[in-house]
């Protein structure tokens, strides 16, 4: 009996399986299709956030839409990008995002609510929610995107020496979201690098030591990121050390010249001041080319008088009166003698002290003296 009621009961099981499976097929509902949780992009490019979904005949009510993106503070309500509403688009309410965000589907009823956005920018990086109902139905999907920079072109040089068997650096810096990486690689027949190159692919740099000509060529640089690439291409040239004791030599000489020609030219300058400074102090001098000429000895007459003139041109006519009898006589005694120079002539005609007087003659009077010498 145990064994013919286990048989009876395995149908019955079997069957209640099968309604199980039946009545949860039957109450899925609205359901979001699977998506890419996290989406990486380039800056100014577009993507497409995926939202698909499928409904259920038991969803009757009417679908909406509604696409938001997470704010920076948690704590903030979501703010709503672009939604679909009444078999209608209502376009975004955020100015950054005008003109760049819209719906991927013309009729996102049809089961597709993904959404594009274009012309990226770093700040459009963040969490977005889509968002499905219909009632009796209601689901949320995320999708989580961000914005990354890609590397900028970046700039290669070359530091360090040129010459044969010195050691030399090339180096490739780029801007960019990181993590950053650099490939260097030599560009012509041989794109092997040389054998005593080391490359950084995280500083960008290539050092290579004990460098020869053949090192010679152009090298390339990558660099890129998960978003992106950029490169450059740099000439290292290798060459024999030049003659710089010539040129060391050359110089000195040219400054040393140039030192000594300075040199001259304040001399000439300061001698020139000292000149015309001395100039200025000396005097002028008067020089005597010709001597004046000898006066004439005169006789002892024209001294006698003239000293008495001289001696006695000042007396007031007062005072000469006593003297003018004396005058008057020595005048007449003066010219009745000869001159002593010419005794062999003798004058013919005397001329008395009246004439004299007549003919503007000065009288001379000799005062009287004592005996200390002083003028009554």
């Amino acid at each position: 009996m145990d064994t013919v009621g286990r048989m009876d009961t395995a149908p019955s099981g079997l069957a209640a399986l099968l309604l199980l499976n039946l009545l949860s097929g039957w109450s899925m509902g609205l359901t979001i299709l699977p998506h890419p949780a996290v989406v990486e992009k380039a800056d100014d490019d577009s993507v497409m956030l995926e939202c698909r979904f499928r409904l259920d005949s038991a969803d009757i009510g009417p679908l909406d839409i509604e696409w938001s993106r997470a704010p920076p503070d948690p704590t903030a309500s979501q703010i709503i990008i672009i939604d679909y509403s009444g078999d209608r688009i209502y376009d975004t309410r955020l100015e950054s995002m005008k003109g760049r965000v819209h719906f991927s589907s013309p009729d996102p009823k049809n089961g597709d609510a993904s959404i594009n956005i274009t012309r990226l920018r770093p700040s459009d990086s963040g969490k977005y929610q889509c968002k499905v109902k219909k009632a009796p139905g209601l689901q949320l999907g995320d999708t989580k995107l961000e914005v990354l920079v890609k590397p900028s072109t970046p700039t290669c040089y070359v530091d360090g020496s040129h010459e044969v068997g010195k050691d030399a650096t090339l180096k490739c810096l780029s801007e960019g979201t990181p993590p950053i990486t650099y490939i260097w690689t030599k560009q012509g027949s041989l794109k092997s690098l040389p054998p005593t190159a080391t490359a950084d692919i995280i500083l960008g740099t290539l050092k290579m030591k004990n460098a020869s000509q053949d090192y010679s060529g152009e090298y390339k640089c990558v660099a890129k990121n998960r978003v992106g690439r950029s490169e450059c291409v740099v000439r290292f040239s290798v060459s024999y050390p030049s003659n710089n004791a010539g040129k060391i030599a050359g110089a000195i000489i040219g400054v040393l010249l140039a030192l000594l020609l300075i040199a001259l030219i304040i001399w000439c300058i300061l001698r020139r001041r000292k000149k015309k400074s001395y100039e200025k102090e000396q005097p002028y001098e008067i020089r005597e080319d010709v001597p004046p000429p000898k006066s004439r000895v005169s006789s002892a007459r024209s001294y006698t008088v003239d000293s008495q003139r001289s001696s006695l041109g000042s007396m007031s006519p007062s005072n000469m009166e006593p003297y003018k009898s004396n005058y008057d006589r020595l005048a007449t005694e003066d010219l009745e003698r000869p001159p002593a120079h010419s005794p062999n002539l003798t004058p013919s005609y005397k001329v008395a002290a009246p004439s004299l007087n007549r003919m503007g003659a000065v009288p001379v009077m000799i005062p009287a003296q004592h005996r200390d010498g002083s003028i009554v």
